[in-house]
């Protein structure tokens, strides 16, 4: 039988992890999940040093976790890097959850319209100047960009829970492409951040076939899209919320 608290979802950090401890004190999951934008000001194990002794900690990336280099080396780089969730699916707790970071950009690829420009970070290296890359590979902006190729990949994989920076159709900045993914892919909850609300989206559960839940800016939600702790600018976007585009 599920437990709804055996996997918690934070929303964007955006740096400050001060609850962090006291929500895993409390509620005791066997997992927690970060839905990107954690701008970890310092390596994230030495943050969540004391969360790790209690829980599994895994992660996705969001748009500003690659706004400079030790914010990105503070991710991508620490003792935490291989629980980057980002491009596969782990089973954490007896759930098979799948991730994709980042974002959508247009110069990269805006799933709106038809094509893309770049299908594959190596496509992006090879196509752009020295002068833009970063330590052998792609510019620094560009790592929390969401390219085809990793969406592609993942729409060959089934999972129980997709985990998202970007929100699907039914909040007003949401993408389709998120819907069709997670339908491909058979799962059965999305839990998304960056949008920095928790709104609700029980009146698309039946058109998406899947359920969604938005986690706020440093708020926390469960399995069952529970809110286990608000977040901080809840209520504040509510034009964000059910506007569907066919």
């Amino acid at each position: 039988m599920m437990n709804a608290n055996d996997i918690l979802f934070f929303g964007d950090t955006h740096g400050g992890f001060y609850h962090c401890l006291s929500v895993v004190e409390q509620i005791k999951p066997k997992a927690i999940i970060f839905l990107g934008d954690l701008q970890a000001q310092t390596p994230l194990h030495d943050i969540l040093k004391d969360v790790m002794t209690l829980t599994d900690v895994w992660w996705i990336h969001g748009n500003h976790d690659t706004d400079s280099v030790d914010i990105y080396d503070n991710l991508f780089e620490s003792q935490l890097a291989d629980k980057n969730l980002h491009g596969r699916v782990v089973t954490i707790a007896g759930w098979r959850i799948a991730g994709l970071g980042g974002v959508f950009r247009g110069k990269i690829w805006t799933p709106i319209q038809r094509g893309w420009s770049f299908f594959s970070q190596q496509e992006l290296f090879e196509q752009t100047s020295p002068r833009t890359h970063f330590r052998g590979g792609i510019g620094l902006k560009h790592r929390s960009s969401i390219f085809p190729e990793t969406y592609m990949a993942l729409r060959m994989q089934k999972s129980d829970i997709l985990v998202s920076h970007e929100a699907p159709s039914c909040n007003r900045f949401g993408f389709l492409a998120i819907d069709r993914l997670a339908r491909q892919m058979e799962v059965k909850k999305i839990f998304h951040g960056h949008h920095h609300d928790t709104y609700d989206y029980s009146g698309h559960f039946s058109r998406m076939h899947f359920e969604a839940y938005a986690v706020g800016y440093r708020g926390v939600s469960n399995l069952a899209g529970e809110i286990i702790r608000s977040g901080e600018m809840d209520g504040e976007f509510s034009d964000r919320v059910a506007v569907y585009r066919s």
